[in-house]
């Protein structure tokens, strides 16, 4: 399974592609985040933050990019054009984001990629996962990324189960994927691009492409019609 089934970096990311291999498995992206801003010239910022803001180590916060009055963030961290970070985000360590994207009041965010026109509005976890372009997270949705033995994440395919190599990992979602408010994703979900998961419900495994995933005494799938 590769990253070019679930999503094509932007060209507000350009100058990460050499990090981020469209024939890679897709959650092989994560360990190259910090690479990747490892990479940039940070400088100094091209206006100062907001009193409220709180800064710790290398930012790069581009200047269409809009910051709130409250805000934590912890370097390395690369945000887009256009970007919008909504009171209280807190991103700790190790993100990218994308051009046109929206940080919600109290996200929380580390290891991950979002790429452009992401919508993570209100009060959402997410650790270590990759957003495709256009995804989309309800209010109070989880993206877990750590087991309760802290084993290894497997990752359950169509053609079997695959051990990631990552202690940590959350989720994949492809491009225009959205997940309901408050529901959760177990660690090593892959959404594919525009699959869909309902509110309130707890998701593992893979979602194919343009599939509704749905709850009745178990999780369902169905084909997503829109």
């Amino acid at each position: 399974m590769h990253a070019a089934e679930f999503f094509t970096l932007p060209e507000s990311l350009a100058q990460f592609r050499p990090f981020f291999s469209a024939e890679a498995a897709p959650w092989t992206w994560l360990q190259q985040i910090r690479p990747a801003l490892d990479s940039v010239n940070y400088g100094p910022p091209s206006s100062p933050f907001p009193p409220g803001v709180h800064v710790e180590g290398p930012v790069f916060i581009h200047p269409t990019a809009k910051l709130p009055h409250t805000a934590t963030l912890l370097g390395p961290i690369w945000i887009g054009p256009n970007t919008t970070l909504l009171p209280g985000c807190y991103l700790r360590s190790n993100v990218i984001v994308g051009a046109n994207c929206v940080i919600g009041h109290n996200a929380e965010i580390k290891n991950s990629l979002l790429m452009d026109g992401v919508q993570v509005p209100h009060r959402p976890y997410i650790g270590d996962s990759i957003l495709g372009n256009g995804a989309h997270l309800g209010a109070g949705v989880v993206l877990s990324n750590l087991r309760l033995d802290q084993k290894n994440i497997t990752v359950r395919l169509p053609h079997g189960v695959v051990d990631s190599g990552l202690r940590k990992f959350g989720a994949i979602l492809g491009d225009r994927a959205e997940v309901g408010c408050n529901a959760v994703l177990n660690p090593g979900t892959l959404l594919g691009p525009r699959a869909l998961v309902m509110p309130t419900i707890t998701v593992g495994g893979y979602v194919a492409p343009a599939t509704l995933a749905y709850v009745r005494q178990s999780v369902s799938f169905m084909p997503r019609r829109d």
